[in-house]
């Protein structure tokens, strides 16, 4: 009825009909060509030529590091062949201020021997365009120089109420077919006096305890490793106090017998370590970092100074060499590695966190806990970021991780579950091993620090590709009378 209604009134009146029935074509046709055009406007200010040259432009967010990618993704083996040259570039809105009056003007900011090699117009033919001592710095930065900055430690802040909990550490993990190893290098805060009780970091499972060589002004420091061979797991360290200065030599760390250097794009570890059981592990290990595969520092700031911080510069590395327990060896030579590094204030902080790898691809999720002085734990997400074979593939913060118990209050199961535009995944993680450091003997009073092992199903999609697979990996929680709900 209604469309016939409409007919009949059009028909009734055709040279208004022809009018309108014109007027719409020309406003559709009009509004066609302005969004082509639109669209072809938009491209051309995002072509490279007006950037200053090049062929192809990428625009990073203010949190990603400009240099991680000139000297670690771009470094990938998929992506350097392809990189002629590469230059980065900032514009920021200055004002020209003369005789009283400000003009707004639009700048560009560049490094001079890189804007030349990507043929910009503007300044190669600008002879005073040379490069500075800071251009200098970003020119000659290379993925191993990446590497050691952000795998630095930084200084205490001494200037907050949680001064006396800082702990900074360096801590790898590997397996192969002899097993699996878990190993800290970390260092406390500053020793107020010979009589200073250390308190244990996270991630290394220590007890508290007495000390050697402690004396005002050094750094508590240990070393802790876990060697899992069938599920029997065997644990050795060493507790001593070093000089500030061999502290801001890190990642190049000695403490006690042990060591970890950094050579270009390796990690040398030499371990000398007695046991709790009266044996004693010796050897050396060998991990391979790979430029682009990492996840760059983020580091979190709550109220009154407090502040934590994370960086994974090896999400996924070849590993090798061998370790001596007494005349028994330990062969990690053809096995995998991962290496991530954690600083900040640790007192009545707690955090879930788990990583796996297989093949070219590496997962990693984890949550922190704050005290409840320093910021609202309601507001911190959890976050999950894959890694792929040339650099990340996707991330997510709208995160859940649920933790099963059994009857005597053990995690029996992890769940977690991550979505996002690049990434919806599932993982589930079945615990086979478990290792308890008893509440007092980690930095969260009251909290035990449980170390997990066992094994990961992951099912989802990433950056294209559908996930499922299966794989050994591991994880830490807590439990206590003061635990957080999970």
């Amino acid at each position: 009825m209604i469309t016939r209604l409409a007919v009949r009134s059009l028909a009734a009146h055709p040279v208004r009909t022809a009018v309108l029935a014109a007027g719409f074509g020309v406003g559709v046709a009009v509004m066609a060509i302005l969004l082509g055009v639109a669209e072809i406007v938009l491209e051309q200010s995002r072509a490279p030529a007006l950037a200053g040259g090049g062929d192809v432009v990428i625009r990073l967010s203010p949190q990603v590091p400009a240099r991680l990618v000139l000297a670690g993704t771009l470094q990938a083996d998929a992506l350097r062949p392809r990189v002629a040259a590469a230059s980065p570039s900032h514009r920021a809105a200055l004002y020209l201020t003369h005789q009283g009056r400000s003009t707004r003007v639009a700048a560009r900011g560049g490094i001079p021997s890189l804007e030349q090699a990507i043929g910009d117009d503007e300044t190669a033919a600008v002879a005073a365009w040379r490069d500075g001592p800071d251009d200098v710095a970003w020119v000659q930065d290379t993925p191993d120089r990446v590497l050691r900055q952000i795998d630095r430690f930084h200084a205490v802040p001494t200037d907050t109420e949680w001064s006396s909990s800082w702990a900074e550490w360096l801590y790898f993990n590997g397996r192969a077919a002899a097993g699996r190893l878990y190993l800290t290098f970390l260092v406390g805060p500053v020793l107020e006096g010979p009589s200073t009780a250390l308190r244990a970091g996270p991630s290394t499972a220590l007890r508290a305890g007495p000390s050697t060589a402690l004396g005002a002004g050094l750094r508590a420091a240990d070393v802790r490793l876990q060697l899992d061979r069938g599920g029997e797991v065997e644990s050795f360290g060493e507790r001593v106090s070093i000089s500030e200065a061999d502290v801001q030599r890190a990642p190049d760390l000695t403490i006690g017998a042990s060591s970890v250097r950094l050579d270009g794009l390796q990690y040398r570890i030499h371990l000398d370590l007695p046991g709790e059981n009266g044996r004693r592990v010796r050897g050396d290990l060998v991990l391979d970092a790979s430029p682009g595969r990492l996840v760059p520092p983020i580091e979190i700031a709550g109220a009154r100074g407090w502040r934590t911080g994370y960086v994974v510069p090896v999400m996924d590395g070849a590993l090798h060499g061998t370790l001596t327990v007494d005349d028994e060896p330990m062969a990690f030579d053809g096995g995998r590695g991962y290496h991530d590094h954690n600083w900040g204030f640790w007192e009545g902080v707690s955090w879930q966190w788990g990583q796996v790898q297989q093949g070219d691809l590496s997962f990693l999720y984890g949550r922190i806990f704050p005290p409840p002085t320093a910021a609202d734990v309601a507001r911190i997400p959890g976050l999950v970021g894959v890694v792929g074979p040339d650099g990340p593939l996707g991330f997510a913060t709208n995160v859940t991780i649920t933790e099963t118990d059994d009857g005597r209050g053990q995690p029996v199961a992890i769940a977690i579950r991550a979505r996002s535009a690049a990434l919806d995944v599932d993982m589930a993680f079945d615990v086979e091993s478990i290792v308890t450091t008893p509440a007092g003997g980690a930095v969260v009073s009251g909290l035990d620090f449980i170390q997990l092992r066992g094994t990961y199903r992951v099912t989802g999609r990433v950056g294209g590709r559908t996930l499922a697979l299966t794989a050994p990996g591991s994880a830490e929680t807590f439990r206590g009378r003061d635990a957080r709900p999970r």
